[in-house]
């Protein structure tokens, strides 16, 4: 499935704030089901039905998605509403420096109050006991989570307790240079990855001046957005916790592939975040986040094309991963500010403000009562974000709850992308690697 938007009818759907029918979204969640220890902090033990909110609260943030704007946009509805100031910080230029300045920060014990945390970063914060669990705090200001999209909030889940809340969350998109299809006498997104190949020769056939299709680097998530590449050749970064999917044909046929069409200068590696590439018109192919569509169609000058994620060889249609962001709260706050940051999380996420931050950025709504049909008429790539979830998987393990996986993974596909070095020897490397932080860092974690 795929569609073609121009940029002045994109920008203006984008601008056009209404609500989204999520009530169909269809997702698996994902979550560690061994056991693991029950006394994160002592929030749980807490009675706040006598404890007054804060007045003031500190929100962490590294403006997912270019989002800086409609966070202030919330924060200043939020305090009208309630009273409560909210200190608009920005604590990292991405989800990996916002947790490392949390973490650096729980000697001290100025925390913050509400961080944004990602799908790779909440887990590890949970382990060094710096979450608070949210059920209580909902419960004590009567938040009605019962219309959270199910599977996003169960994401959050370990132990009977909730530890975030979803925010900003996404899938990849295959995005496309409509322009640049036209030269190249092409249509629509491509189906499968032999497709992709197909379309990106020729692209580099008609001489559009831009790179056929673009992988991102280290730092720009890559393990996430070619989860897609690996899983649809019947590879896999980790099954739970057993990594030897890593050396599996189909991980080494999908990795293989990645490398060859590189060498092949069919496709580039960034240095930066691929989206802004695609955005100036640099590569004509890109899989990349539905958070950046915002900014896509904010700066790009030509017809985007957006379509499904490409399928692989195994007719595999499960190949979509689910990623972004949530909202915690610091265990280490105090009790007013938890009740007051529990209040700020609940009305950013409600039904209406989950609508405004989707439309002005392209993460998917959070609310099973929200409705951006004005949107979808005006922004089909919306919908098709939407609908794509009915091929959305659960991450592995390897990337999302092994301290140091998504690292790892990422350096190793670095190398694999910019070097001529050995896929499989490359891979069996990482998996002994991450066999050895699973068996050291999280294994007597998990028993305890």
């Amino acid at each position: 499935m795929s569609t073609t938007i121009s940029p002045r009818r994109l920008r203006r759907g984008m601008a056009a704030g209404a609500a989204i029918a999520a009530a169909s979204l269809v997702l698996t969640a994902c979550g560690p089901t061994t056991g693991g220890g029950d006394d994160n902090g002592t929030d749980s033990d807490i009675d706040y039905s006598d404890i007054e909110p804060a007045d003031s609260i500190t929100f962490w943030t590294n403006h997912p998605g270019g989002s800086i704007d409609v966070e202030t946009e919330l924060i200043e509805a939020f305090e009208e509403e309630t009273g409560i100031s909210v200190d608009h910080v920005t604590a990292g230029a991405n989800y990996e420096e916002v947790s490392e300045r949390f973490q650096t920060a729980q000697a001290s014990g100025d925390v913050g109050d509400v961080i944004v945390l990602s799908d790779a970063t909440w887990f590890p914060n949970y382990l060094n006991d710096s979450l608070a669990p949210l059920d209580p705090l909902f419960d004590a200001i009567d938040a009605d989570t019962g219309t959270y999209v199910e599977a996003l909030y169960t994401d959050y889940l370990y132990e009977d307790q909730h530890y975030g809340a979803p925010f900003a969350r996404s899938t990849p998109l295959f995005y496309y240079n409509a322009d640049h299809y036209e030269a190249a006498g092409l249509t629509d997104a491509p189906e499968t990855w032999d497709e992709m190949l197909t379309h990106a020769q020729a692209l580099s056939d008609a001489d559009t001046g831009a790179s056929p299709f673009a992988f991102p680097p280290q730092a720009e998530y890559p393990a996430w957005t070619m989860s897609n590449l690996v899983w649809s050749h019947g590879g896999a970064w980790s099954d739970e916790w057993d990594f030897s999917s890593l050396t599996s044909d189909g991980t080494i046929e999908a990795l293989e592939l990645a490398q060859g069409v590189v060498n092949d200068d069919l496709a580039t590696v960034v240095s930066g975040d691929p989206a802004t590439d695609f955005s100036a018109g640099a590569i004509s192919q890109v899989v990349a986040s539905t958070g950046s569509l915002g900014g896509i169609l904010e700066t790009a000058d030509f017809e985007v094309g957006v379509g499904f994620l490409p399928l692989g060889p195994t007719g595999e249609n499960e190949v979509v991963p689910t990623g972004g962001a949530g909202l915690s709260i610091a265990d280490k706050t105090t009790p007013e500010r938890q009740l007051a940051a529990a209040m700020f999380i609940d009305f950013v996420t409600n039904a209406e403000n989950t609508a405004t931050f989707s439309a002005a950025t392209g993460y998917l709504p959070v609310r099973t009562d929200s409705d951006m049909s004005e949107v979808y008429s005006e922004t089909p790539a919306f919908e098709v974000a939407v609908n794509q979830l009915e091929n959305a998987r659960s991450q592995d393990f390897a990337r999302v709850f092994l301290p140091g996986g998504d690292l790892n993974l990422s350096q190793a596909l670095q190398r694999i992308l910019t070097s001529d070095v050995d896929v499989t020897d490359e891979l069996e490397s990482l998996q002994a690697t991450l066999q050895d932080l699973y068996d050291s860092d999280l294994a007597p974690l998990l028993d305890e």
